[in-house]
């Protein structure tokens, strides 16, 4: 008896949402796998997310492409490019010139890859990337498109739900520590100096903990000459501040001005987000209203949180100086690092094994399911803005050994 008929495959990838260290590595991998398992499948990388699906702009993977699609997992960035666009964002659509008045660009996007005979994509972005995919994958369904949808999560805040770890997350933290390692230098600049390091983290306090957490490991494997003012409390961290953990301004300035007469520098680290809904409110009492982005955050590049944290921070430890500096970028653009590749290779595998079972969803270890198994996680469960889980043993610990009370825990606006 003959055997059936494989389905013809054309696959297509896309990446969206900010960066994180794992973009190109993730395209490699699943090249590379798709090359193994499909070596006649066509693959295309749509240019700048879904902009460039709503578009039509496509690049081609060629056989060069396929044969070096692993050295993508030595570099950082998207070597198909990124953009921030939301599909169910009828009116930010038309504004950017991506649809016309009167289009669903759902549709316009289901067309396209229609057009294109797509039988299945891949979306590597965070949670408001995965959601987007979400919408496009029910709409899909609804109007009977044969098409897979599988994402991989992508964010350095490592906030999807039910996801226990999302890419590019470690090596972020990793970066964040090392850029530090120099930044520290700039407390000996000037006496009674204030130096704030600024961490990516809207909602969730991860990447600001991790970061700190990996910049005192590799602290405490320092060499120090503590006759010269150069002792590992001196480079030590002084406060971590997140959202998800309200911040006692009065009685931590009491505790940091100790710190500061003691040391003649304080260091703090803070999540971006930590500080954000007293901006804003700062704003809206002179009348200002924050810019937003197409899916509804407040754009934390143009309002300067760190800057605002750290003048009133400065006056309450009464610093003669104060410097803000911000790792989000270095962090973000790096490539990934051993422990996410390991990571990224065996998401990938996972994604192609599902893609050619028509099974859709986003790849990660459900947390929701017993033992975090790896899986294709339904759509409709995925959503941003999981709180950082501050009563983990690790993170209690750190704030013990630098002295810092615990605080109240907050909930986390989204």
């Amino acid at each position: 008896m003959a055997k059936p008929a494989q389905k013809k495959h054309k696959i297509a990838l896309l990446t969206a949402g900010g960066l994180a260290p794992c973009l190109s590595a993730a395209v490699g991998y699943l090249i590379a796998d798709y090359s193994k398992k499909l070596p006649k499948a066509e693959i295309i990388g749509y240019r700048n997310g879904y902009m460039g699906l709503l578009k039509g702009w496509s690049v081609k993977v060629t056989p060069r492409t396929r044969k070096d699609a692993l050295v993508l997992t030595q570099h950082g960035g998207s070597p198909i490019g990124n953009s921030r666009v939301k599909l169910t964002n009828v009116k930010d659509c038309i504004k950017r010139g991506l649809t016309k008045e009167g289009e669903n660009p759902l549709h316009v996007a289901a067309e396209q890859l229609v057009k294109d005979g797509i039988t299945i994509l891949h979306t590597i972005g965070g949670d408001d990337t995965n959601t987007t995919a979400a919408d496009l994958a029910a709409y899909l369904k609804a109007n009977n498109y044969n098409l897979t949808v599988v994402g991989l999560p992508k964010t350095v805040d490592n906030d999807v739900i039910p996801i226990k770890q999302t890419l590019g997350a470690v090596t972020a933290a990793e970066q964040g520590a090392i850029f530090f390692e120099n930044a520290i230098n700039e407390q000996s600049t000037n006496p009674r100096m204030l130096l704030i390091h600024e961490v990516m983290g809207r909602n969730c306090g991860w990447l600001t903990a991790a970061t700190a957490e990996t910049y005192r490991k590799r602290l405490k494997k320092m060499k120090f000459v503590p006759d010269f003012n150069l002792s590992m409390a001196h480079k030590d961290i002084d406060a971590v501040y997140i959202p998800e953990i309200a911040i006692d301004l009065e009685a931590e300035a009491m505790r940091l001005m100790k710190r500061m007469d003691e040391k003649d520098c304080v260091t703090i680290f803070l999540s971006e987000g930590a500080g954000i809904e007293d901006v804003v409110a700062a704003m809206r009492a002179r009348g200002e209203e924050p810019e937003r982005d197409a899916f509804g955050h407040v754009k934390i590049d143009t309002i300067n949180p760190g800057a605002w944290f750290a003048k009133r921070f400065a006056e309450l430890v009464k610093a003669e100086k104060f410097l803000v500096q911000k790792s989000g970028y270095m962090a973000r653009s790096a490539r990934a690092n051993k422990e996410d590749l390991a990571l990224i290779k065996m998401m990938c595998v996972e994604a192609v094994k599902n893609a050619l079972k028509g099974v859709s969803g986003v790849i990660g270890h459900d947390e929701e399911k017993k033992g975090a198994p790896l899986r294709a996680i339904e759509f409709p469960r995925i959503k941003g803005g999981k709180a950082f889980d501050t009563q983990q043993k690790w993170f209690g610990q750190m704030l013990k050994e630098i002295g810092q009370p615990m605080g109240k825990a907050q909930s986390v606006g989204h």
